[in-house]
């Protein structure tokens, strides 16, 4: 049996279309080939177009990331503020140990307690000694001997001597060989509004850098000759009472306390005075958290919580702003049970802190 194809409906060869069906088809098929090669004649006078993208951004320019360094002291205002800064500070406790023991448990916890009592107490008997000296680098020697003076506790004398002469020694060591490296070196008085508008200003600007280097450099040897001065009077055997004046005892009042040394390294680092005190004073507190972590009163991750929380942010700012202006002459106790706790932690039957 034979095979009989359907034409389909658009076949010209079609018998059954009549030849004006055919000749109408012809001129529609003409009519779109000259349409389609207008358009890739049109095609090729363009320039190549984009494709599409999924990435939210690429119909847009592309950007051109660069990294332009500037003069800013944030290198060394983290190294400052780390925790890993060899200042023994972890040693201390600064009267927490002794709080715990000498104060009843009751429903508020204990550290929410003494750390608004220590910040109010630590800003007010020791910024204006750190400002002071910030201020006025060449006061050291004597805003180290006015601070020894005013310490009315031993424990506490000791803690703030030992971790002065840490923070000397990392000066000595470290830090005076990284002058400019992080935007110090350049006089740091961005906290204190100070603009320098010509070149007069620069000059007097290094003078004075200079010269609060040369007193600093003078004052580690004070300390060095202190020291083994206060060695040598212990290892011998011979004692002597002398009622004058002598150079071995004008050495003996280079003590080399924190809050002193603190302001002047700061501001030979090019820190601002408002970043040097908030450092300050956002150390001591860093110090306490890991005194009460080790001390069992709460965990790792509460530490942390208080570290981050706007409560301490505005306890340290307003402690700032209230010894802001405080000449150190004015500077005291406000609250007077820290030193007695402070000068208790001795007394306790065990401990796992030197104060």
């Amino acid at each position: 049996m034979a095979t009989i194809s359907q034409p389909g409906p658009m076949d010209i060869t079609n018998p059954a279309a009549s030849p004006r069906e055919n000749g109408d088809i012809e001129s529609e098929i003409a009519d779109l080939e000259a349409r389609l090669a207008a358009a890739r004649v049109k095609l090729r006078s363009q320039p190549p177009a984009r494709l599409p993208s999924s990435h939210p951004h690429s119909q847009s320019s592309p950007k051109v990331f660069s990294y332009t360094p500037t003069p800013h002291p944030s290198h060394t205002l983290l190294l400052l503020s780390d925790s890993a800064l060899p200042l023994g500070s972890f040693a201390f406790s600064s009267g927490l140990e002794s709080f715990l023991h000498h104060t009843p448990r009751g429903s508020k916890s204990p550290f929410d307690t003494f750390l608004p009592l220590s910040i109010s107490a630590h800003a007010g008997s020791t910024l204006p000694f750190v400002l002071a000296a910030y201020r006025k680098p060449t006061l050291l020697p004597e805003l180290d001997d006015a601070f020894d003076a005013t310490m009315m506790c031993t424990v506490g004398r000791r803690a703030s001597v030992a971790q002065g002469r840490a923070l000397l020694g990392v000066w000595e060591k470290a830090f005076v060989y990284s002058r400019g490296a992080g935007g110090g070196g350049g006089g740091g008085g961005g906290g204190e509004g100070k603009v320098q508008v010509n070149d007069s200003q620069d000059d007097d600007d290094d003078d004075e850098e200079e010269e609060a280097l040369a007193v600093l450099k003078s004052y580690a040897l004070s300390v060095k000759r202190a020291s083994s001065h206060r060695n040598a009077q212990d290892a011998t055997t011979t004692t002597t009472t002398t009622t004058t004046a002598s150079p071995s005892s004008s050495l003996a009042r280079a003590s080399a306390h924190l809050p002193p040394l603190f302001g002047t390294v700061s501001r030979l680092l090019g820190l601002s005075a408002e970043q040097t005190a908030y450092t300050y004073l956002l150390g001591h507190v860093k110090a306490l958290v890991s005194a009460a972590v080790r001390a069992s009163v709460f965990g790792p991750y509460h530490a942390q919580k208080i570290l981050a929380s706007a409560e301490l942010v505005g306890m340290l700012n307003a402690a700032i702003q209230t010894e802001w202006a405080t000449h150190w002459e004015d500077a005291g106790q406000y609250v007077p049970m820290i030193d007695l706790w402070t000068g208790r932690h001795e007394m306790l039957y065990s401990r796992i802190f030197n104060s």
